[in-house]
């Protein structure tokens, strides 16, 4: 009952988050690239074959099969993502839990003092519509609870009453990740097959120490199993339907062109100053700990505070400054230090053997780092805040198991006290600061979300969509605009394309590209007037007043210049300026 209890007012805490969020602010830009392309595909028009999309489908796929089977409605796609945010911080929780469950006698408190920031940095709290990075997020949830599940088999079970089925779906939701974004889904699926493949190795040369977990040759062949079965399912529905290579050339190749990073910038994150003295503190701490004056509270009560400077110091920067922006650096400069930790403390965890339970840590360490390739730490982690606290955890049960078999039960039970209280100034650390982040909306800085009443959208279609600012009224100007004035069956350009119009009006869109940004549009200024020829385009809507902060335009000016010699001037409204070809 209190496992219910507790998950049901995780979920509803951070559903009710995302609601919250979504009821004072929308960020035009990134809805309206999901909801336009989503409304696309659910007219049969197919990306990567009818027109280029640099990211993997699926977050799309079903945004399209909410529009298909419901109706074009805003609010449905924000209680979708009100559902999976609390969904994954329910699933966080429980994977918390059973890490902890093994290794500290307060697991059960330890794991929601752990869920508790989620509520407020779930996958869902930031970014609070539907986008990739977040479907991603929880697909991996999904993916490690059934890892985690599989090693916690009992070995004596798995030899009287051997089922492969489980360790198998296991497996199948692996690849799965990587169809809702590629750089996040790739490196977790890479390192997971890699793995099973060592521990199977490991295990046929019998150079293994006996597991912590029940996961045999044969369960771990059936994971490779499940993970082969869905890539060759996926593989043979691309062929058959957008092409291989087609899929290939948008998500891979054109997509790592425009977005995939320096090899500096990708390390980048391990440079930040505040490591060169958080870690010292941290190895001093560990050494405290395990050390000969393990027992002396001196030393227990030193390593907590070793162990807990980094967070009281940024706990202490609510007080410190007033600056969003400085509070935000701060919260951030945690992660750098939690990732090396982490890495540290599971390479030693591997001293005691090869297991798929010690591995796991890996797979959370190798995805966190994959997401960073995409806007590196600042732009990245709005998503991710789970996988981090499930690394905290993993150090957590580290910290509750360090000590010897010989020591004393006095000595394990203050041990167990660090641990926990450890925990405690973590949660309070990441609640605080993380909710002032979130409210803050300091990773939604490059988009104008200005002070004052919010506007809530009047068209039926965008019932639930809010946004401060004229950028709504604008918006409907424009649509009102549109449905006295330009033929349905007329198709248009618009840039840069930062408005759902589409999803909106309902029309059927007859240009490849709808969002004109260097990670989405293909085409120079020449190749775009010519396209707009070949399509035979009748409308360009450029707009002037962006909620954007800065015009994302590839070579907007040569790119204006080269379409008004084929469009000429028709009518100028609040925000957008028409142009009507001949």
């Amino acid at each position: 009952m209190r496992d219910l209890i507790a998950a049901s007012a995780l979920f509803l805490a951070s559903a009710a988050v995302v609601l919250w969020q979504n009821a004072h602010l929308a960020v035009l830009w990134d809805t309206s690239y999901i909801l336009d392309t989503a409304f696309r595909i659910s007219l049969g028009q197919t990306p990567y074959r009818d027109f280029p999309l640099a990211h993997a489908p699926l977050t799309f796929l079903v945004q399209a099969a909410l529009i298909r089977f419901g109706e074009r409605v805003f609010f449905h796609h924000v209680l979708y993502a009100a559902v999976v945010g609390g969904l994954g911080t329910v699933l966080a929780w429980r994977i918390a839990l059973e890490t902890l469950r093994e290794r500290l006698r307060a697991a059960w408190t330890v794991s929601l003092l752990l869920a508790a920031p989620l509520t407020v940095l779930g996958i869902y709290s930031i970014l609070p519509f539907p986008f990739y990075d977040c479907d991603c997020v929880f697909c991996i949830l999904v993916a490690i609870l059934l890892l985690q599940r599989v090693s916690a088999d009992d070995t004596a079970v798995l030899n009287s009453g051997r089922t492969l089925l489980r360790p198998f779906v296991a497996g199948v939701a692996l690849p799965l990740p990587l169809f809702f974004k590629q750089n996040i889904g790739l490196p977790l699926l890479l390192a997971a097959l890699a793995l099973v493949l060592l521990l199977m190795l490991a295990k046929r040369l019998r150079r293994n120490p006996a597991s912590q977990d029940g996961c045999g040759v044969a369960e771990l062949g059936s994971i490779f199993a499940g993970a082969a079965a869905t890539l060759v399912a996926a593989g043979s529905l691309l062929h058959f339907t957008v092409g291989v290579g087609n899929y290939l050339h948008w998500t891979i190749q054109f997509a790592s062109q425009r977005r995939l990073p320096g090899f500096q910038q990708m390390l980048a994150v391990y440079t930040e100053p505040s490591l060169l003295w958080w870690l010292p503190a941290a190895a001093v701490a560990l050494v405290l700990l395990r050390g000969r004056f393990a027992r002396a509270l001196w030393a227990r009560s030193v390593a907590l505070v070793l162990l807990g400077a980094p967070f009281l110091w940024t706990l202490a920067g609510l007080f410190l400054s007033s600056d969003s922006d400085d509070r935000a650096s701060s919260l951030l400069a945690l992660w750098p230090l939690l990732l090396v930790l982490s890495g540290a403390l599971t390479l030693w965890n591997l001293r005691r053997g090869l297991s798929l339970r010690a591995l796991l840590p890996v797979l959370l360490l190798v995805t966190i780092n994959g997401t960073l390739l995409s806007q590196q730490l600042w732009g990245s982690t709005y998503a991710i805040w789970p996988l981090l606290v499930l690394l905290i955890a993993e150090m957590i049960a580290f910290l509750a198991s360090i000590e010897p078999a010989s020591a004393a039960q006095e000595t394990t039970d203050r041990r167990q006290f660090v641990a926990t209280a450890l925990a405690a100034i973590i949660s309070a650390t990441l609640v605080l600061c993380g909710g002032l982040y979130m409210a803050s909306e300091e990773r939604l800085s490059y988009a104008q979300l200005p002070e004052g009443p919010a506007v809530r959208s009047a068209v039926p279609a965008l019932r639930g969509m809010t946004v401060s600012g004229p950028f709504l009224p604008d918006f409907e100007e424009l649509l009102r605009f549109a449905a006295n004035e330009i033929p349905v069956s007329d198709g248009l350009i618009l840039i840069p394309g930062e408005d759902p119009f589409y999803f909106a009006t309902g029309r059927v869109p007859q240009f490849p590209v709808l969002l004109f940004d260097n990670a989405t549009d293909p085409y120079s200024p020449a190749q775009l007037v010519e396209e707009a020829r070949r399509r035979n385009i009748h409308w360009l809507i450029v707009k002037r007043d962006l909620q954007l902060k800065e015009d994302p335009t590839p070579q907007r000016e040569a790119a204006l210049e080269a379409l008004q010699q084929v469009f000429l001037p028709y009518r100028k409204l609040g925000s957008y300026d028409v142009y009507r070809r001949p």
